[in-house]
């Protein structure tokens, strides 16, 4: 088990470096695009895009006002996004009602594929 353990450790330890490298080199790739003005992106045998997605982020205390139902809040149990578009498909909840308790933020997401 000592063996398993040490594996384990030394596999997070390497998963942990290579996040903090991708992070790096996705906002170096996501910089250059955007000062090239430009969302795809062929460099060699790779091709890089830049897609961008717009996410609600909700403020808890204005969505409460809104939705005071304490049932709802049993179905949302904390902001939940994707929970609170369900609700909405549903017509648990009206997107009239809440349409003042979000900003949407803009994500660029980075795909990079092989040729």
């Amino acid at each position: 088990m000592d063996s398993k353990l040490k594996r384990y450790y030394k596999l997070k330890q390497q998963q942990k470096e290579i996040e903090q490298e991708l992070t790096e080199l996705r906002s170096e790739i996501i910089d250059h695009c955007k000062e090239q003005d430009i969302t795809e992106l062929e460099a060699g045998s790779y091709k890089a895009k830049i897609v961008l997605q717009e996410r609600k982020e909700y403020d808890d205390n204005k969505l409460y006002e809104a939705l005071p139902d304490p049932e709802v809040w049993r179905m949302l149990s904390k902001p939940d996004p994707s929970k609170i578009a369900s609700l909405i498909t549903l017509n648990v909840i009206s997107g009239e009602k809440i349409k003042d308790t979000f900003s949407i933020k803009s994500v660029s997401l980075l795909h990079v594929d092989k040729k």
